[in-house]
């Protein structure tokens, strides 16, 4: 059985997503990844189409590429000229890359409506593209583009321009599903098809396909299932309009599932890291829920769930969370029960009473705090302070006095924050003034600059993400809100919580939380005896 090939255009079809651009440096910088993850075809871009793209291809000239070979994308030949003459694929050569993909029409609508040409001069335009770059010494990789959907309607003429591909060299006949609207059943019929066409000459198929129908991935798995050795994809399903295949869901399904290794078990541990390096390239928010991945991949939030993995983990989870980099958490909310919170103090380092009952009394307070609005799911930095609190293990780094907030707004200026907060450290009291770009970012400003002088190590943590919620609206003004907030260091990101009538008050709520979390992380580090005068 022939190993599976692993194809990455993200950097090319990902980029075409909404929303998704990546820099010069940045393409390199993925690139590397995703050589150093064990990817097998890196497709680069479109030399012919950019300037951004062929400025890549010089910087990868440079480059030592260990597992992948670097490809270049392009059209075939236009109608009527001959190859040498043609710009892309005089470009798709200057990008000297080892390989090259082709895509070609394998609709017949394509070839008369968009392309407006003759079936005959689309044959010819393949052949004699694949031919040309094959004489340049190039692996060539044809993507027969919206084959599914041409084989549908005129399988006759799709396969000929198949055969046209292969006659003149193509190491790779890519089927492609380019709209993503074909079934399963379509794609496995399909491909056994084609196998059974080229019976008395044996090709390496691969698959491209779209998730227009959410089936992307098990359109990819099930056209390996028929035959195909090469999957192309991108990284977390970027793409265009719904996306591509997601090779983060495909890779560990052939490795774990299907027993089609197609990277070692040592790289696979780092599928979770690469999908949010990637995602961080792009500058989009990881999906939580992304299966094998997202942080949700292996969250566990009711009792009974809880209860079972603690026996045996794999009673509700499908693979080891750590085969793919992820790992196991237990959320805590009014569903949750003394087991959730049994897992979670001991995953968080917090010691409760064996006999059961502080985790009985720990799961009734959050129920209870739940009804107000907290959620503690949400909130890991605020859950460990509450458990410490109720088992009386809360030793609070600084305390509060006072805080006041003003907002100042002219006509000729935009509203700015001032604030004023009074804290005391080991009996040592402080008083702090700041300005912030609004009344959170003035408190956040202050605590930090009062904190400061006792806790030298705080210019570590940024806050990083502040959400506000109303919890009932029917109360006007009045109404309760949520506030959460995420902050972050150089090793760790956490997220702390808030619930009051008075936005501002929740807001303290949380940002104390938030500072609270991270100097008890500082177990070493004790305050210096300053005698300020106040």
């Amino acid at each position: 059985m022939e190993p599976i090939l692993l194809y990455d255009t993200t950097l090319r079809d990902g980029s075409q997503g909404e929303n998704i651009s990546f820099t010069v440096a940045e393409k390199m910088a993925v690139a590397c990844r995703l050589d150093d993850f064990g990817i097998h075809y890196i497709e680069g871009g479109w030399p012919g189409s950019n300037p951004k793209d062929m400025a890549f291809f010089e910087m990868a000239a440079k480059t030592k590429f260990h597992t992948a070979r670097l490809t270049a994308f392009g059209s075939t030949r236009k109608p009527g000229i001959h190859p040498k003459s043609d710009e892309n694929l005089r470009s798709l050569l200057a990008a000297g890359t080892p390989a090259i993909t082709i895509f070609g029409k394998s609709w017949d609508l394509h070839v008369k409506e968009i392309v407006n040409t003759t079936l005959e001069e689309n044959l010819a335009m393949i052949r004699e593209t694949v031919s040309f770059l094959k004489d340049q010494g190039r692996e060539v990789i044809y993507d027969a583009e919206h084959f599914f959907d041409g084989y549908r309607e005129n399988p006759e003429y799709a396969l000929e321009t198949l055969k046209a591909a292969a006659d003149a060299g193509a190491q790779f006949l890519v089927l492609c599903d380019t709209n993503g609207g074909n079934l399963s059943f379509d794609i496995e019929a399909s491909v056994q098809k084609v196998q059974c066409f080229f019976a008395d000459r044996p090709v390496r198929l691969g698959i491209h396909t779209h998730n227009d129908c959410g089936l992307a991935v098990a359109n990819s798995i099930t056209a390996i299932r028929a035959g195909a050795i090469m999957v192309q994809g991108t990284m977390n399903g970027y793409g265009e309009r719904c996306g591509n295949a997601d090779l983060t869901s495909i890779i560990p399904i052939l490795c774990l599932k299907m027993n089609r290794p197609c990277i070692t078990p040592e790289k696979l541990k780092n599928l979770k890291p690469i999908s949010r390096f990637i995602s961080e390239s792009a500058n989009m928010i990881p999906l939580n829920s992304r299966p094998f991945v997202g942080r949700s991949a292996f969250a566990h939030k009711g009792g009974v769930h809880v209860s079972a993995i603690m026996k045996m983990a794999r009673a509700y989870e499908h693979i080891d969370p750590e085969a793919v980099g992820n790992k196991r958490r237990v959320l805590i909310s009014d569903l949750a029960g003394k087991s959730n919170v049994e897992y979670k103090a001991r995953e968080m380092d917090v010691e409760i009473g064996g006999n059961g009952f502080d985790s009985r009394k720990i799961a009734d307070e959050i129920k209870s705090l739940e009804k107000e609005g907290y959620q503690f799911d949400l909130a890991d930095g605020s859950f460990k302070i509450l458990v410490q609190k109720i088992t009386r293990q809360f030793m609070p780094l600084f305390e509060l006095k006072s805080f006041r907030v003003a907002v100042e707004k002219d006509e000729d200026r935009p509203c700015s924050a001032h604030a004023t907060i009074k804290i005391s450290v080991g009996g040592n009291e402080e008083i702090t003034a700041a300005e912030g770009c609004g009344p959170v970012s003035a408190l956040d400003n202050a605590l930090r600059k009062a904190l400061g002088k006792f806790y030298p190590d705080l210019d570590s943590m940024h806050l990083v993400d502040f959400k506000v919620r109303v919890i009932d609206g029917r109360e006007g003004t009045a109404a309760r809100v949520r506030v959460s907030i995420e902050s972050r260091d150089q090793d760790h990101i956490w997220n702390t919580i808030g619930v009051s009538e008075d936005i501002i008050e929740a807001s303290w709520q949380a940002l104390a939380d938030s500072f609270q979390y991270k100097l008890s992380q500082e177990k070493t580090q004790k305050p210096e005896n300053h005698n300020h005068e106040v």
